[in-house]
């Protein structure tokens, strides 16, 4: 909780913290869904009082000090990260080339112009695409974006809008060389920045690995016995967990102040993003907190243990609660519409906390009521 800023006193205050923090995890992940703000705005506010809803971007699209990347899934990581997804770039450079004719259409109207988006456009012809048949002119923007070509330069809703790379990275790195040489060390990298991403992992299959392109288990193996000679990990036990756990060595000092202090350490309950970093470990979730957590929005209706859009409540140090809430933008309501505690979650202390909690939400939420259509 202390590292990832979920507790009173490491809590992030501006900008500069939601930054630095993005440095630290190296991303946090992207979902256009918006029920009650997307992804990354659901993360941010779980960790800072002062966010609200939109927030991160002129961090995006203003000072670039961020910038939309593919890492873990659909990601947002530091532009001081550019050169880490050198090797991502590879496959699709590849696939401009195959279509250099757009490419380079492309580049010329944007040399010429700010940004553009695909129905700026007539290249209406079918290609093969990563999720399915697309438009060439959808598929050619996209692909210059995974290239390191273009990046994403604002967007409007979900649809994005394109710029060159090199007009919107700085050029200390944009020509910066990878942290990585060989494929050694590229899984190296990769373990080490999922370790930091969660803040403590252990070495089995996880989502947590997604992203690092040609990860296997021989290979993660490699990584983390490389990691732990180079003292660069560290290995700790966790009381009625079998397999031992692995932390950043930088990280150990923390750990173990934060052993020493009372474990109810946050004064409202924090309502959490379902892609969470500190999420991305279902499975190790469960061990630590016994807290299953399923995000049902692409589950069908009929088998929904929970609701379409629900979010797990943080107190303390402790899972407590699941919420389903929506906005209605008309009103300017929060509308909470379904709560389930914790088994054994029973006490005033508890409520008020959620209540607190929801209130800071509804603030974040740039709405002006909460409609409680469920008690706890």
């Amino acid at each position: 909780m202390r590292y990832h800023h979920l507790c009173d006193d490491t809590a992030m205050q501006n900008g500069e913290d939601i930054v630095d923090y993005i440095r630290k995890v190296g991303c946090i992940q992207y979902d256009p869904l918006d029920v009650v703000g997307r992804n990354p705005d659901l993360v941010l506010q779980a960790r800072c009082s002062s966010y609200r809803k939109g927030d991160i971007e002129p961090l995006l699209y203003g000072d670039r000090v961020l910038f939309d990347v593919w890492d873990k899934n659909m990601s947002i990581s530091t532009v001081a990260d550019w050169s880490c997804f050198e090797r991502f770039r590879r496959r699709f450079l590849d696939w401009c080339r195959g279509h250099q004719e757009v490419i380079d259409e492309f580049t010329e109207y944007l040399q010429q112009h700010d940004s553009a988006c695909s129905s700026d456009f007539a290249h209406d012809a079918k290609v093969d695409w990563h999720y399915g048949p697309q438009r060439l002119a959808k598929a050619a923007l996209e692909a210059m974006c995974y290239a390191g070509l273009a990046v994403v330069h604002h967007k409007k809703g979900t649809r994005r809008y394109y710029a060159l790379a090199e007009k919107c990275i700085p050029e200390q790195y944009f020509s910066m060389a990878p942290p990585y040489r060989t494929d050694e060390e590229y899984y190296k990298w990769g373990v080490l920045r999922r370790v930091n991403a969660v803040g403590l992992l252990w070495n089995k299959p996880s989502d947590a690995w997604l992203g690092i392109n040609g990860l296997r288990s021989a290979e993660r193996n490699q990584a983390f016995q490389a990691l732990l000679e180079e003292e660069a990990i560290a290995s700790i036990t966790v009381d009625g967990i079998k397999q031992p756990l692995y932390i950043a060595a930088e990280n150990l000092d923390l750990l173990q102040a934060a052993a020493a202090l009372a474990p109810d350490i946050t004064s409202c309950a924090r309502i959490l993003a379902p892609l969470d970093n500190l999420l991305w470990d279902r499975k190790l979730i469960a061990e630590l907190f016994g807290f299953e957590y399923k995000w049902e929005v692409y589950t069908p209706v009929s088998q929904r243990k929970y609701g379409y859009y629900v979010l797990p409540v943080l107190c303390g140090s402790e899972l407590v609660a699941r919420l389903e809430m929506e906005t209605d933008p008309k009103s300017k309501t929060l509308l909470v519409k379904r709560i389930w505690l914790q088994d054994g979650v029973a006490s005033a202390e508890v409520a008020d906390r959620i209540l607190a909690g929801i209130a800071r939400f509804q603030e974040y939420n740039r709405c002006d009521f909460t409609e409680m259509r469920c008690s706890i």
